[in-house]
């Protein structure tokens, strides 16, 4: 059970000026918690004390900060049944993924942790013409100074950790926006922060109205955004962050391409797990689906059976595969976009009625391109399947999209892996299985309008941290 009521944290602590943030379970609507919400004039001082912090983290030896993210590992385990639960009541997460999620939460403080100490510079030589006679140069990397995050609901423990971890494995201060359907996570973190020695105001962990994100977005005394979300708001963003860096993760349309001779057996697990696990709601969700016409039919008839044995129903029972969708109103949405689809002549080959919050997985096949089903991201339960004859004429369906951040192929030809690798326009490429498979040390991001810069943790920190050249000359020459 989540406790009656959590506060925001600013400047490393507890404050409770309200609870007028309600947090619902999501498979029952009921209220789960409250949640202080911080106003404007909150915002703007746990920004001031993160600027004010910034000298102290920057002088905070390197394994100082790795003890404090070795003391997060210590504790998230301690506490993996209660991170867990939460999950599950304020995502709608199903108890085995959410399980899943706090394992991965260890992982990426425990891979900052490691990182932390891995900040090395180099030696240039200068002396590359007469005139440089006597110089010596070499760089190492700084931090950039305080950072803003802006965190999603589908992955509030990992995807928030991300950022923070990253941001006191390099030495920043930060102030994070955890989503308002899901801030319990990103709280319990900053609870278990609150008992290490980071220098005061190193972390503010504020959920904060919509309108709250312009502060976070275009104060000055912020060096960094790290946004994650959709790429309306994203873009937007950008356009008003100033001369910040950004770095945006703004969701996908991931497509995999199953080609002649794949293990069908093998590639429906897979794809079954891609397309549906926690009901869609990732960014990296298998939508497309482009089948050989020599083992269309067969993979069709298999998928087919498949998603219609999956069992939806309440995220807390071990049983589950398909919960809740984060809210209703979202439930509506991708409801309409399959009746739409339906409609333009596409079959609906597994799925049924929406019932609330809950969507049946569903599988379509001959979805025009031209509707959002298609070319936008669902993010719900939906796959869609399409057949082709020619291998790259497929790899050019796959970057019709708008979107790139990971595609996954399914082939035995190592000349259509490396066909794949360079042309394939995403930030990733996952042969022989889904493009739902991410570890959380690897260089995680998008093109297009899938974003900016990577995530995982020692790319992330390439981010929040600049070069600076010291050069010497010795006048002796």
């Amino acid at each position: 059970m989540l406790k009656e009521a959590y506060p925001y944290y600013l400047a490393n602590r507890p404050e409770a000026p309200n609870a007028d943030l309600v947090v619902q379970d999501k498979y029952t609507l009921e209220t789960a918690t409250r949640v202080a919400l911080a106003d404007a004039a909150a915002i703007d001082r746990a920004i001031g004390r993160a600027a004010a912090a910034s000298e102290a983290m920057r002088d905070l030896p390197a394994f100082r900060r790795q003890q404090v993210l070795e003391h997060c590992v210590k504790r998230f385990r301690e506490r993996f049944d209660e991170l867990a639960e939460a999950l599950c009541i304020e995502a709608g997460k199903p108890i085995r993924d959410a399980r899943g999620e706090v394992t991965r939460l260890i992982d990426t403080f425990r891979v900052a942790a490691e990182e932390a100490v891995r900040s090395y510079g180099e030696v240039l030589p200068l002396d590359i013409s007469p005139r440089a006679r006597g110089y010596r140069g070499m760089w190492k990397r700084v931090p950039i100074g305080p950072c803003s995050f802006i965190s999603p609901f589908n992955f509030p423990l990992n995807l928030a950790a991300h950022k923070m971890a990253a941001a006191i494995a390099a030495g920043c201060p930060f102030v994070l926006k955890p989503a308002s359907f899901t801030p319990v996570g990103a709280l319990i973190i900053a609870e278990i922060l609150a008992e290490t020695d980071l220098p005061e105001g190193a972390f503010s962990v504020l959920p904060c109205p919509r309108e709250g994100a312009a502060q976070f977005t275009t104060d000055e005394r912020l060096k960094l955004l790290s946004f994650t979300g959709s790429p309306e708001v994203g873009w937007d963003l950008k356009a008003r962050a100033g001369k910040k860096a950004v770095i945006l993760e703004l969701g996908g349309n991931a497509a995999v391409v199953v080609d002649e001779g794949t293990d069908l057996e093998d590639a429906v697990s897979r794809i079954v797990f891609g397309a549906y696990y926690q009901s869609g709601q990732s960014c990296i969700s298998v939508q497309r689906i482009l089948a050989h016409a020599s083992l269309y039919d067969e993979l069709r008839e298999r998928l087919s059976s498949a998603v219609r044995a999956l069992r939806m129903g309440d995220p807390k029972d071990e049983a589950t595969f398909i919960g809740p969708i984060i809210s209703e109103k979202e439930a509506v949405r991708v409801e309409a976009w399959i009746e739409e689809a339906r409609r333009a002549g596409a079959k609906l080959l597994a799925g049924g009625p929406r019932r609330g919050v809950m969507v049946p997985a569903a599988l379509l096949e001959d979805v025009p391109e031209r509707l959002p089903l298609y070319c936008k991201e669902v993010f719900g339960p939906v796959a869609l399947l399409k057949r082709f004859d020619d291998f790259d004429a497929a790899l050019d369906e796959v970057n019709r999209s708008a979107y790139g951040l990971q595609a996954g192929v399914f082939t035995r030809d190592i000349y259509k892996v490396q066909r794949a690798w360079d042309r394939l326009e995403v930030g990733g490429v996952v042969i022989g299985d889904v493009p739902s498979f991410r570890v959380d040390h690897m260089p995680y991001g998008g093109v297009k309008d899938s974003g900016l810069g990577r995530e995982g943790v020692r790319f992330a920190i390439e981010h929040m941290t600049e070069i600076r050249l010291l050069i010497i000359r010795d006048p002796r020459g």
